[in-house]
């Protein structure tokens, strides 16, 4: 009998021997990965610095990445191979991938930390930094410790844009208890601060926060960069949105706080573009903000509303002593005149069309409007003069006035139109035309009688003019100036020919009238000595004043 042939070892199978390799493979690189983990162990963080600051090698930052990701493959590699044994190995990978994430975490605060603290100069410096942010993220998601990424950067994140407004605004928002606030106190303090950091906020704070979220979380995770960005800026943006709208609260349709709001609106137009870019337009914090727009824009119109009424409604017999400029009138004019330094907002707010290289518009400007009723008031108000000739002249100061205040202010001529002051003057002098005939028209008329009138008659008739006119009051010195150059024209070369037509009977000379006119209207009274020199008159004391000299 033969004897056996001898047996051949049989070759492990092909799969067995492929596991014993990968297995000696991945023990490998958990090895080597322990090592890099403990050296930066999280616990040493302190005394170790970190990674990727502080004069750490930018190469061991990168093999601790790899070394993140080895161990998360040794774990799926030893969760695939249970059945072999290899619990102790998935225990372990799984133990030090926790500790290399704890430490991706403490990286990741420290970058995130640091990034704000980099200079807007060193381009490289900030590049880099959020290179390393990236990494760090997106390590960290693939390890499945997506979670925890997302937690600590929307609480860095938060914490540093806080950070930034506060150093920005002087506050926080959103402001608490913002609605107990008084006008008075958002006046002084938040809304100028505000207003100096509005523009900054929304068209620099918010858009570098959002260009870091959408770096951190690209391609597959934008939808997570989306909300993370809402979940760090959304209550910041809202809260700044809600300054504006407790001063648009606050307005309560008062006409002096009108400036304060139209600021406001201004900065809020100007930064919307801005906010609508970085936010969405569909977003909540884009419903927010044409909210905010809304409200600001309906308590400006209210004030300006309010303001229109109050002219209509000022009461017609409250005039000014001596036909001067009505308090009103300055109040108005003044207003309009910082009034038009808003106009493209205006035209914003009352949808107008507006060209800003032509005083044409569509409709009526509300500058137009107000304008328009202080001159209606101001006819009214005239009526309630007794005097004719003070209607005619309180209409020829403020006429003068309001023409004044249009010629010198660019923006309100541009408004209004650069034929509108110069209408206006010529409105003024037609009353101040009508004024002379009022005044002194008793005078010239008697002056020029057929036949001659009484010299006693037609002095009695100079007295009662001056004795009327005596507290009358001009404009300011050039409207004076007009006054009494218009007056002296019509009066004292009639006077003069009166004057000769009866000589010696006549104790006023015509020197005594124009000196009489010329010290009218705050007119120089040194004139009375002045035309007693050129046309004496021996019944002419010159002690005594234009007015007590025939009395």
């Amino acid at each position: 009998m033969a004897s056996p042939s001898p047996r051949r070892h049989a070759l492990p199978p092909p799969g067995h021997h492929r596991r014993t390799l990968s297995s000696t493979l991945v023990d490998e690189s958990v090895a080597a990965a322990a090592a890099l983990v403990h050296k930066w162990h999280p616990d040493d963080a302190p005394a170790g610095g970190s990674l990727f600051l502080h004069g750490a090698e930018e190469d061991e930052a990168r093999r601790f990445l790899r070394a993140a990701a080895d161990l998360h493959r040794a774990m799926l590699f030893f969760a695939s191979d249970v059945a072999h044994g290899s619990s102790h190995g998935l225990v372990e990978a799984q133990a030090l991938l926790q500790t290399a994430m704890r430490r991706l975490d403490l990286e990741l605060r420290v970058l995130l930390d640091d990034i704000d603290s980099i200079q807007s100069d060193h381009a490289a410096d900030a590049s880099r930094s959020r290179n390393n942010i990236c990494a760090v993220a997106e390590a960290m998601m693939a390890a499945g410790y997506g979670k925890e990424c997302i937690s600590t950067f929307k609480t860095r994140r938060r914490a540093a844009l806080t950070a930034s407004l506060r150093r920005l605004l002087g506050f926080s928002p959103p402001v608490d208890h913002l609605h107990k606030i008084t006008w008075d106190q958002l006046d002084a303090r938040i809304i100028p601060s505000w207003l100096a950091a509005a523009t900054a906020a929304f068209g620099s704070l918010f858009p570098a926060e959002k260009d870091l979220c959408d770096a951190v979380f690209a391609g597959d995770n934008a939808a997570v960069g989306e909300a993370v960005f809402a979940a760090v800026a959304n209550d910041q943006a809202t809260g700044l949105l809600a300054v504006t709208e407790a001063a648009a609260a606050r307005a309560r349709r008062a006409p002096e706080r009108l400036f304060r709001v139209l600021d406001v609106h201004d900065a809020l137009t100007e930064a919307l573009p801005a906010l609508l870019s970085v936010f969405g337009d569909g977003s909540e914090v884009a419903a927010r903000a044409a909210l905010s727009v809304a409200k600001v824009g309906e308590a400006a119109r209210g004030a300006l509303g309010s303001l229109e009424a109050a002219i209509q409604k000022e009461p017609s017999k409250a005039t000014a002593a001596g036909g001067a400029v009505h308090p009103l009138t300055r109040y108005v004019m003044n207003y309009v005149v910082f009034l038009a330094d808003y106009k493209e907002g205006l035209a914003l707010l009352y949808d107008y069309d507006y060209d800003s290289d032509s005083s044409e518009q569509a409709s009526p400007s509300v500058i137009h409007r107000l304008v328009s009723a202080l001159l209606s008031k101001l006819e009214a108000k005239a009526g309630c003069y007794r005097e004719a000739a003070l209607s005619y002249l309180f209409l020829a100061n403020n006429t003068r006035y309001v023409a004044n205040k249009v010629a010198g202010s660019g923006q309100l001529r541009g408004v209004l139109g650069d034929g509108w002051a110069e209408a206006q003057s010529a409105k003024a002098r037609a009353h101040v035309g009508v004024y002379v005939r009022a005044a002194w028209g008793k005078v010239t008329s008697l002056c020029t009688q057929q036949g001659g009138a009484e010299p006693e008659a037609v002095e009695a008739a100079v007295m009662e003019s001056v004795g009327m006119q005596e507290q009358w009051v001009a404009a300011d010195d050039e409207t004076g100036e007009a006054l009494r150059a218009a007056a002296t024209a019509a009066v004292v070369p009639k006077y003069r020919m009166f004057y000769r037509r009866h000589g010696a009977a006549v104790r006023l000379t015509p020197g005594d009238v124009t000196a009489m006119i010329a010290a009218l209207f705050g007119g120089p009274l040194d004139l009375v000595s002045q035309r007693h020199q050129e046309d004496p008159n021996p019944y002419r004391d010159p002690t005594r004043s234009p007015r007590q000299l025939f009395t």
